[in-house]
């Protein structure tokens, strides 16, 4: 499980360090980072609470990701 939550930091900083660098977003390195790291933070423990989400961690910490770099910015946004 330990290993699992460092795995999920690891795809999440990539991915936020990815969106940056191919202008899906345009928030700067870190905050797309940050962002990255909090949306995989939050669907690794409500995974671990009720068993919501994908078979692999991989892939959930994956599309937590994504789906936080699109929720968060848009929704922030005027």
């Amino acid at each position: 499980m330990f290993l699992t939550l460092f795995g999920t930091v690891v795809i999440a900083g990539i991915v936020g360090y990815a969106s940056e660098r191919m202008a899906f977003t345009h928030n700067g390195y870190i905050p797309s980072i940050i962002i990255c790291i909090g949306g995989a933070f939050l669907f690794f423990f409500v995974t671990l609470m009720f068993g919501i989400g994908f078979r692999s961690p991989g892939m959930n910490a994956l599309l937590s990701s994504i789906g936080a770099l699109v929720i968060v910015p848009t929704h922030w946004r005027k």
